[in-house]
């Protein structure tokens, strides 16, 4: 994903600050307005070097529609009726979708819509990030351990990072690049596991959340044996594994992270999230 892109995601989520985010990316506000301004005429292809296809196309038919709506499927099997509906700018109803997915044999009989939750964000990005591991799985070097980080107000995936361990100097290590990029949040929630936390005393202080103290950040903790209150990433974490790890293998943390990196722009500038 592009700087340009990062900046436009960011600054199109409700509340966000354009003149903050300009003096963390490092560019003026002319600068900022014109990504924007190209963004909004030309979609993704005014924040490319050379232009691309034509941003506007002539009208859909009902077969064009169905041939996007299982490629759409093909390419992401995880996708359901309201994401590709969302995709597709709502060209077609989430119920249409989804028959058109029974009919072409894409959804499995036992493929449930999920329940509606209430869902809680905080108010601008920046105000509370989550982190996480997403577990361990082998690979021919030894093990991939992903660490995620997301945005709680925008869904904006901040990093997925194959690590080798998930010691506190190597989650130092990559927060360090991430803050670089994006900044500092006013919170970060963690469970109570290592190396944020200890299972035994759930809200001790570690080294590492000391560091993040002494950079002015706010640690604050899940509640033990409740998932839920890190929510965000605990489904971000069922995305990824749906539509990157199952079923396949890696041989190396390079190939890990390159595929981590696709899905990453993925997510951040096509998959629509639900909650917004």
């Amino acid at each position: 994903m592009s700087l340009k892109e990062e900046f436009v995601a960011l600054a199109g989520q409700p509340g966000s600050n354009k003149r903050e985010l300009c003096r963390r990316f490092g560019i003026s506000p002319q600068t900022a307005y014109k990504w924007l301004n190209r963004y909004a005429t030309l979609g993704h292809s005014g924040l490319q070097d050379k232009s691309r296809k034509p941003a506007t196309s002539p009208k859909l038919t009902t077969p064009a529609l169905e041939a996007q709506v299982i490629a759409l499927r093909q390419d992401h099997p995880a996708w359901g009726g309201r994401t590709i509906s969302s995709l597709l700018k709502k060209q077609i109803a989430p119920s249409t979708v989804t028959n058109v997915l029974h009919r072409h044999g894409l959804i499995q009989p036992t493929t449930k819509e999920q329940e509606a939750k209430l869902r809680f964000e905080h108010e601008a990005p920046n105000n509370l990030w989550q982190m996480d591991f997403k577990g361990h799985f082998p690979t021919q070097e030894g093990r991939c351990h992903p660490l995620t980080l997301l945005d709680d107000h925008s869904r904006f995936s901040l990093a997925i990072q194959a690590c080798d361990n998930e010691r506190g100097a190597t989650v130092k290590e990559r927060l360090t690049e991430v803050f670089q990029r994006f900044g500092l949040p006013a919170r970060i929630n963690v469970d109570n596991g290592p190396p944020w936390g200890s299972p035994r005393n759930p809200g001790e202080i570690t080294e590492l959340s000391i560091w993040l103290i002494r950079l002015g950040i706010r640690i604050s903790f899940s509640r033990p044996y409740h998932p839920q209150t890190n929510g965000k990433i605990e489904r971000f974490h069922r995305s990824l594994k749906a539509e990157v790890l199952e079923g396949r293998q890696f041989s190396t943390l390079k190939e890990a992270q390159a595929a981590f990196d696709r899905w990453r722009d993925v997510y951040n500038l096509q998959r629509p999230h639900q909650a917004l």
